[in-house]
């Protein structure tokens, strides 16, 4: 199914990632619907409100699908960080990641599934970080949050084989978005970390879409060092080690502020 025949719902189109990702789709000729906390006052937007942090986030889904039952594609483009060391990581804001992260999407393939083995052609597209595949100092939450939504679609993608929904998983890096403190992206440039501008990467996940590719991790060397700890962790850990003493000087900027 081409981008311009399908009816897609997209989550975190507000802002960031999502936002390029809305143009993107707009581009192509695709039919959206925003989904965000706020419902736009833009004319020529189709929106609905939803909350990925509530606990009715089933029954708002329901609300979205009965108004809308044609839709054929949903992105998970929404997500939320934290930088911080463990011990300083509040409880609430260990739930929040947990939730929006991790739960909302779970619970929106919940959702969606069982309506979309009725279609010829459909597709549930998430969008991960290359922290799902790496535990990076100063984001553990954040990393478990986004290392359960990769297991989470793998899981899923192979239960789901047999059908003919796709279901796509797509890591970004280091991305030039509000999400990142100031913290955290002079940290990224004390390391020598690339950031990417979220046109870009909002580029990168509609070919992953038009291409039917089942994961796709974005940037170089990130790919190299995803596929590095899956086969030798200890050589990761040794050289994360190294970036310490500058990721520790950031945490303290962190807690201070």
């Amino acid at each position: 199914m081409k981008l311009h025949e399908r009816k897609v719902l997209l989550l975190g189109a507000t802002g960031g990632i999502g936002q390029e990702v809305a143009r993107e789709l707009y581009a192509c000729g695709a039919r959206v619907i925003e989904a965000g906390r706020h419902i736009s006052r833009e004319p020529d937007v189709v929106s609905v409100a939803l909350d990925l942090s509530s606990d009715d986030l089933a029954a708002q889904l329901e609300a979205i699908s009965s108004e809308h039952p044609d839709i054929d594609t949903v992105i998970h483009c929404a997500g939320q960080n934290s930088f911080g060391s463990i011990e300083a990581t509040r409880l609430d804001e260990i739930d929040r990641l947990l939730s929006v992260n991790l739960r909302s999407a779970i619970v929106l393939a919940r959702h969606f599934v069982p309506r979309m083995k009725k279609q010829t052609h459909s597709s549930l597209v998430f969008v991960g970080s290359t922290f799902g595949h790496i535990g990076f100092p100063g984001f553990t939450t954040y990393c478990a949050s986004k290392a359960g939504l990769k297991g989470f679609t793998e899981a899923l993608r192979r239960e789901l084989a047999d059908t003919s929904i796709d279901i796509q998983y797509i890591a970004p890096r280091a991305t030039l978005t509000a999400m990142n403190n100031t913290a955290v992206t002079e940290m990224n440039k004390a390391l020598g970390t690339a950031m990417d501008p979220p046109e870009k990467v909002a580029r990168a996940i509609i070919r992953s879409m038009e291409r039917h590719q089942v994961r796709t991790c974005l940037g170089w060397p990130e790919r190299f060092f995803v596929f590095m700890n899956s086969l030798l962790p200890r050589l990761v850990d040794q050289s994360l080690r190294k970036q310490l003493p500058v990721i520790r000087k950031f945490l303290k900027q962190e807690m201070s502020s």
